[in-house]
């Protein structure tokens, strides 16, 4: 299967998924503020993909992100029900699935920026590029954070409960911050060599496509 076809097959199953997501969810405002940063995203990623396509390791994380926001905004985090069996499976002491979010809150900034600095930036796979990426995203969970923190303020109630997923935990965003921490380091470190050889495959094949064919002799000659 080659990668048009892979790409293809992400964007359908995705489609699929949110219209499934989108079907008599729990709460339709916790849905539509949980899946509205996929919609935003497909969009953007479809609009760029001809004159930007990204490598099919950055579209399949952003797919298996998507698929977590889906389920998230179709059951609310706090009640998704494979959470409550790895809760009860483990004795835990919540439903951990948004922290699953988090984690992804983390890697997609993290290997998205390291693509677009390398490709477009200039920047070389190393230390410097490991810390701007890791500051990205967690630049990146701290806002969300806080547009968290303003929801609640101006909804209160069920809504803000819903949305922000805390089930009574009182360090919930410090949590999440660190989650995706972890997530964006885990993510440059164990997929930098994969992600290094299908940002040089994509790379050469742009190349070639853009550079001219060189003369094969002169006129009149």
């Amino acid at each position: 299967m080659n990668k048009r076809m892979v790409h293809a097959v992400l964007l359908a199953s995705l489609v699929a998924a949110m219209a499934w997501s989108g079907y008599q969810p729990k709460e339709r405002f916790t849905w539509v503020m949980e899946t509205f940063p996929v919609i935003i995203g497909v969009a953007l990623m479809a609009a760029a993909y001809r004159r930007f396509e990204f490598t099919t390791l950055a579209y399949a994380l952003a797919w298996v992100f998507s698929l977590i926001l889906a389920t998230g905004g179709h059951w609310t985090y706090a009640e998704v029900p494979i959470g409550f069996w790895v809760r009860d499976a483990f004795d835990l002491s919540r439903n951990h699935f948004d922290r699953l979010g988090h984690v992804f809150q983390g890697v997609i900034p993290a290997m998205f920026a390291r693509e677009l600095l390398i490709r477009t930036g200039g920047l070389k796979p190393g230390k410097w590029l490991f810390f701007i990426c890791i500051s990205i995203a967690v630049a990146i969970s701290a806002a969300y954070e806080m547009l968290e923190w303003q929801y609640a303020v101006i909804c209160g109630g069920d809504l803000a409960e819903s949305f922000l997923g805390s089930q009574g935990d009182p360090w919930d965003a410090q949590t999440d911050m660190f989650m995706a921490l972890l997530g964006a380091a885990a993510s440059l470190a164990l997929l930098g060599k994969w992600h290094n050889r299908q940002i040089a495959r994509i790379t050469s094949i742009n190349k070639t496509i853009t550079t001219p064919e060189a003369p094969h002799g002169n006129a009149g000659t």
